[in-house]
């Protein structure tokens, strides 16, 4: 048997640096949320950017030579099919005549997505029989560049993309 009897109370120190601790705690989850994370930010909101603003098509003679023989390439937009685009490429360089534009008239719903018409040369919008020239002339288009290496990069960042003309 202990000669000390034991306490079964707690020290009013203890209790004091407890709550002490508690309410430290809270204020400073309070600052990160209110004060700290907005400011990390510049418009105090949250922007979540996912895939890349630019889109490698591949080898300029390959993909030349595929349009050549079969027409532009449609690039679906798997992320909601928004920005479905059209790869088209004019003439017999490679390294020239390049454009990439979207794949329906502005306000056209994606059932309206243009069809290539290779008698004549154009596309032409199944929904209202709208014709539109090889190079996409009045829709949105995007910058195409054919880098050293001959890959053809399309850059689908809408701030630095030619809009609608």
């Amino acid at each position: 048997m202990s000669p000390v009897k034991e306490t079964k109370t707690r020290a009013p120190r203890s209790v004091i640096l407890a709550v002490g601790g508690i309410a430290i705690g809270i204020a400073l989850v309070l600052i990160l949320f209110v004060v700290a994370i907005p400011s990390l930010t510049e418009s105090g909101t949250v922007e979540v950017k996912l895939g890349s603003e630019t889109y490698d098509a591949g080898q300029a003679e390959s993909r030349a030579s595929n349009i050549a023989s079969g027409g532009p390439l449609l690039f679906s937009d798997v992320s909601g099919g928004r920005r479905d685009i059209y790869l088209q490429h004019i003439g017999d360089d490679p390294a020239t005549g390049w454009f990439a534009f979207d794949a329906r008239r502005p306000g056209q719903s994606r059932s309206c997505t243009l069809e290539w018409q290779p008698g004549s040369g154009d596309f032409r919008d199944p929904c209202d029989g709208t014709i539109v020239a090889a190079d996409g002339t009045g829709l949105t288009d995007y910058p195409v560049t054919i880098t050293d290496g001959g890959k053809v990069i399309v850059n689908l960042n809408p701030d630095s993309a030619a809009q609608e003309g």
